[in-house]
């Protein structure tokens, strides 16, 4: 697997679980980058930590580090090589998949150590934006 270039910007994201039959809420639709996923079981929803309201099921502090695209499909390995040394550094991540590329969420007080990580284990990531 080929080192991947990463890029940190300035986003504070939010996850938010809501009933599955929920409507992606009109707070949820702006921001840098929203994802909603529907399951039998929940209507997840990543955006902006700001706009969340008090209430609400949510893990809030989340920071980005976007994967340089657009990956091939063809392309294996690529979440394995970024959520191993996160694995082995003992941070979590949240990840979501685009057409073009990867997301990695991590909490915010981890997001030097994951870099770090990701670095040492040969990835380049730029510095915050």
């Amino acid at each position: 697997m080929r080192a991947q270039r990463l890029v940190v910007p300035d986003w504070r994201l939010a996850i938010v679980r809501l009933p599955p039959d929920a409507e992606v809420p009109r707070w949820a639709r702006n921001g840098p980058l929203q994802s909603a996923t529907r399951t039998p079981a929940e209507l997840s929803v990543v955006c902006e930590d700001a706009v969340v309201p008090e209430g609400l099921t949510a893990s809030r502090g989340w920071r980005v580090l976007a994967v340089e695209g657009p990956l091939p499909f063809e392309l294996t390995g690529v979440l394995q090589s970024l959520a191993q040394p996160l694995a082995d550094a003992g941070i979590s991540c949240f990840v979501i998949a685009t057409y073009d590329t990867d997301y990695l969420l991590v909490k915010e007080e981890w997001l030097a150590a994951a870099v770090g990580a990701l670095r040492g284990a040969g990835h380049q990531v730029d510095a915050v934006t």
